[in-house]
């Protein structure tokens, strides 16, 4: 039991340098004022799912979700 906890508790310290780094790489979600004139329709911001930017929202999504479970995991097996 020792040995998972250990596992999971490295693999949550990578989650966490990853997350803050995949972090830190995103663009602002503030359009400015390209965003009253309509500027910011362009294909970029139609096809953002399939970009560098799109991608790093999923992964930051993912990341997120293993690091809530495995923080619980490891929260719960300190009982």
């Amino acid at each position: 039991m020792a040995v998972l906890k250990t596992v999971l508790t490295v693999v949550f310290i990578i989650i966490c340098i990853a997350l803050t780094v995949i972090i830190l790489l995103q663009e602002g979600k503030s359009a400015g004022l390209g965003a009253i004139s309509g500027a910011a329709d362009t294909y970029w911001g139609k096809n953002k799912g399939r970009s560098m930017e799109g991608m790093l929202v999923k992964v930051t999504r993912v990341l997120v979700i293993l690091f809530l479970l495995i923080s619980i995991v490891l929260n719960i097996g300190s009982f």
